[in-house]
C-alpha cells in the first residue's frame, strides 16, 4: 500500500526536488506538497498543493486530516546564515514545526516522520576530520542549536512514545534546479551560476575552506533510502551522519576552469567564514552505510560537469568552452 505523504516546506531547495521524486515514486495523488506560499510554481502546478504554516499545529492537522496523511517530511527550516540575522524567528520556526509533527505522530495521527538535521550540529570543539557519529557537539549558530536540540527530541520521542522518526545530518547540498536558501555552503551553488552568467565569482569563504558537500541527487536518494528501510535497520534515532565528499572553493574553481578556462575566482570572506570554520572538514558516515546501505554516486567533477551543462542550457551562455 502506498503511503500518503505530506511534505512541509515543499517549495524549498531540498523540499522541491524531494516532492518531484516522491510524486514519481508514489503518484501525485499520494504526495501532498505544502508551504507558506506559492513560491515554486513547478511544485504547485504538478500535483496537489496546500498552503500550510509549519508553525501552526492546526494548519498542519487540517491538511493531515483532509488527505489522511500517514507520513510527513518536515523540510521547512530557517538555515544557518539567515538564522544568524533572525535568531528568534529561526528558533520559533525550526522548533515549533518539529514539535507539531512529533506530537501528531505521538498521537498516532501519522505513522512515520522524516526530519532533516545538519552538520551545523557540530561546533569548534568537534573533531574536524572524519567527524564520528557520536562526538562532541557545541554548535555555534542558532540553526545548529535548533538541529542539536531537535535531534535530542527525535530520539526522546522514539524511546518514550515509539515514534518512527528518521533523520539525516545533511552536508552542504548542490543543485542547479533551485537557488540556495540562506546557508553557509551556498557558495557551492552560486559559483556555478556566476561561472555561466558572469565568468567570475567572488566567494564569501576563503579559498581553502574545506567543507562536506553532496549533490542533490544523492541527498534525495539518501532521504528516500532511509525512509524505505525497515524500521529495525534504523539504529540511530537522533540523526545519521551523511557524507559524499569534501572540497574547498579553490578546488571547485579548478574543476570549473577545466571547462571554462577564462573563469575568474576571487575571495572576500564575510560573517559566514566564522560559521564554516566551526564545522567539520569531513564526515564519517560508516553507520549509515552499515545500517541501511547508504552510498553516494556523485563526485566533484561529476557535479561540475552536470551543473555547468544544465545551467548553460538555462542561461544560453555565450562563454567559450574548452574542447
Amino acid at each position: 500500500m502506498k503511503p500518503k505523504i505530506l511534505i512541509i516546506g515543499a517549495c524549498g531547495q531540498i523540499g522541491s526536488e524531494l516532492t518531484f521524486k516522491l510524486r514519481e515514486m508514489y503518484g501525485s495523488s499520494n504526495v501532498i506538497a505544502s508551504d507558506i506560499s506559492y513560491s515554486n510554481l513547478g511544485v504547485v502546478n504538478t500535483g496537489i498543493f496546500e498552503v500550510v504554516d509549519a508553525r501552526s499545529y492546526s494548519s498542519i492537522k487540517i491538511c493531515v486530516d483532509k488527505y489522511q496523511i500517514d507520513t510527513i517530511y518536515l523540510m521547512a527550516a530557517m538555515l544557518s546564515a539567515t538564522g544568524e540575522k533572525y535568531p528568534m524567528k529561526a528558533w520559533d520556526l525550526n522548533m515549533e514545526s518539529l514539535f507539531h509533527v512529533l506530537n501528531l505522530a505521538k498521537s498516532n495521527v501519522i505513522k512515520k516522520v522524516f526530519w532533516p538535521s545538519s552538520i551545523a550540529v557540530f561546533g569548534p570543539t568537534t573533531p574536524v576530520e572524519s567527524t564520528p557519529q557520536y562526538t562532541i557537539m557545541e554548535p555555534s549558530t542558532v540553526y545548529g542549536i535548533t538541529k542539536q536540540v531537535g535531534e535530542r527530541w527525535c530520539e526522546y520521542y522514539f524511546n518514550k512514545y515509539g515514534v518512527d522518526v528518521r533523520s539525516l545530518r545533511y552536508p552542504g547540498i548542490i543543485s542547479w534546479k533551485t537557488m540556495p536558501g540562506g546557508g553557509t555552503t551556498d557558495y557551492a551553488v552560486e559559483i556555478y551560476h556566476k561561472a555561466v552568467t558572469d565568468g567570475a565569482y567572488e566567494c564569501f569563504l576563503s579559498e581553502n575552506t574545506k567543507l562536506p558537500m553532496m549533490y542533490m541527487n544523492d541527498a534525495i536518494k539518501a532521504t528516500v533510502d532511509i525512509m524505505e528501510a525497515p524500521a529495525e535497520a534504523i539504529k540511530v534515532r537522533s540523526s545519521y551522519n551523511l557524507a559524499a565528499m569534501s572540497f574547498t572553493p579553490k578546488e571547485v574553481a579548478q574543476t570549473i576552469q577545466e571547462i571554462y578556462p577564462d573563469f575568474k575566482m576571487s575571495y572576500s570572506p564575510d560573517f559566514r567564514q566564522a560559521i564554516a570554520d566551526s564545522w567539520p572538514r569531513s564526515i564519517d558516515d560508516t553507520k549509515a552505510r552499515a545500517d541501511w546501505g547508504w552510498h553516494h554516486e556523485f563526485e566533484l567533477q561529476d557535479i561540475t560537469r552536470e551543473m555547468l551543462f544544465q545551467l548553460d542550457k538555462k542561461y544560453h551562455s555565450p562563454l567559450k568552452k574548452s574542447n
